[in-house]
């Protein structure tokens, strides 16, 4: 008998959630077939079967929440395989790849994919293969519009995703009457639910503070506008992650990570920014690592890769792992002019940028003019920094971004 077990499948997991067996006891299965579909916090992945065999007994339930090293199923595979010690050392040894491996341990997990923006889980694409049906025709009625099992055969029953409702009979009536309309109920799973004990960790973790401040963004924008009219068009938050890893060099102790149980303050080397980004599964975090060893250029591109896909849910566990410092660019939803962001636990720091307008400023000799303003929410864990230290942090960024040549003299 083999014991398939729940291993580390990214970097600081600990736990994940059952989301759905492709299998049932008294199934047989091929290596690397896929057995179950688990949620992280970070990710939707499947573990696979380590051999041939057949399925014994499933130990857990489907929407239960799991710790690293538990059971998940049993099987009696057929014929020898290694031992799940030799295994998991073969895959920590292996480089990090978004295809399925084709031997070694069972805990070695696949990041779900979509085609193109179809949004749909592998069981319910699996159940749309072994149909004949192209996944691309069905319509979804989950959140975001992601296909559900139900669409599929809903589908292959009628041709249809839309139920069509029997038009009431219309009635005469004295006077308008009004209909009690029941609450539509949904699952408080998967990734949705990741994301909020993720947050609750870090909100009653972290001692938050925010500090706020205004940046004047007139010439910054000037400066990339002569970006673009040499063929080197940047978006302006490159800009600033850039202008983040040059102040995180003169206030290292924003770019650290707090060891609560070992009571020990990291102040990290190199910069690895996250970059909040919404999604239709909601608020992931890609991290574009060595921003301190990066032209503005090379995080622009690499920004975008990212962007892309987190989009199509293709993020490997190293998009989403090792970041040092978060920031959050809110600004393009013109719609935010402030807020407290949480904090990505165990960072140190998280800076948000508001929406730009267009207003009058007194500079000089009280002299007005027009600029473009822009507010800032500065984040900290009040337990490692200072307010001081926030409020020097958050000038120094504004003093680049005021004054972008600075950046390009730092840069030299």
């Amino acid at each position: 008998m083999v014991e398939v077990k729940l291993h580390d499948i990214g970097e600081g997991m600990t736990e994940a959630e059952i989301l759905h067996y492709f299998v049932k006891a008294g199934d047989s299965v091929k290596a690397d077939d896929p057995l179950v579909e688990v949620q992280t916090d970070k990710m939707t992945a499947e573990i696979p079967a380590p051999a041939n065999g057949t399925i014994e007994e499933l130990k857990i339930e489907e929407g239960t929440t799991i710790s690293v090293g538990t059971t998940v199923l049993v099987m009696n595979a057929e014929g020898a395989i290694q031992k799940q010690e030799e295994s998991k050392s073969a895959e920590e040894a292996a480089p990090q790849a978004e295809k399925i491996p084709t031997s070694s341990s069972a805990a070695t997990a696949v990041m779900e994919k979509t085609q193109g923006r179809v949004l749909a889980s592998p069981y319910t694409r699996k159940i749309a293969r072994d149909h004949g049906v192209d996944i691309e025709n069905v319509e979804g009625t989950g959140p975001a519009g992601r296909i559900m099992d139900e669409d599929v055969y809903r589908f292959i029953d009628g041709g249809s995703t839309q139920e069509v409702e029997p038009a009431e009979e219309k009635q005469e009536a004295p006077s308008r009457t009004y209909t009690d309309q029941q609450p539509e109920s949904i699952p408080f799973k998967g990734r949705r639910k990741q994301i909020a004990k993720k947050m609750s960790h870090s909100l009653h973790t972290i001692a938050h503070c925010t500090h706020f401040e205004e940046i004047d963004v007139t010439d910054v924008q000037e400066w990339r506008k002569e970006w673009k009219s040499l063929d080197q068009g940047v978006s302006m938050t490159a800009i600033f992650i850039k202008a983040i890893s040059l102040t995180l060099k003169d206030f290292p102790m924003f770019n650290a990570k707090l060891d609560e149980e070992n009571e020990m303050i990291h102040l990290e080397k190199d910069h690895h920014i996250g970059i909040a980004t919404d999604t239709p599964d909601g608020l992931i975090v890609p991290v574009i690592h060595h921003v301190n060893q990066k032209s503005i250029k090379e995080i622009h591109e690499e920004m975008k890769s990212l962007t892309a896909k987190a989009q199509n849910n293709e993020l490997t566990s190293k998009d989403m792992t090792g970041g040092t410092f978060t920031i959050s660019n809110v600004g393009p939803m013109q719609g935010s002019i402030g807020a407290t962001p949480i904090i990505n636990h165990p960072e140190v720091g998280l800076m948000a940028f508001h929406k730009t307008k267009r207003r009058p400023e007194v500079r000089g000799d009280d002299e007005i003019v027009i600029r473009s303003m822009m507010n800032v929410s500065m984040s900290f864990d009040h337990r490692v920094v200072d307010g001081a230290s926030a409020v020097t942090f958050t000038n120094r960024f504004a003093q680049l971004i005021e004054h972008p040549n600075l950046i390009t003299l730092e840069l030299v």
